[in-house]
């Protein structure tokens, strides 16, 4: 009986997402929800 094994060995790295650069990108999410909701309030109302 011949048995064979492979390891395989995964490496998962943590993504290190700076300070400034998570709150620069709750900001952006902030400024675009803005324009979305402006855009559709404008739309309602050019539709009545």
């Amino acid at each position: 009986m011949i048995l064979n094994f492979f390891a395989l060995t995964i490496t998962i790295t943590k993504r290190k997402v700076s300070l400034e650069k998570a709150l620069h990108d709750e900001y952006v999410k902030k400024i675009f929800e803005e324009n979305r909701k402006k855009i559709d309030d404008y739309i309602r109302i050019r539709q009545y």
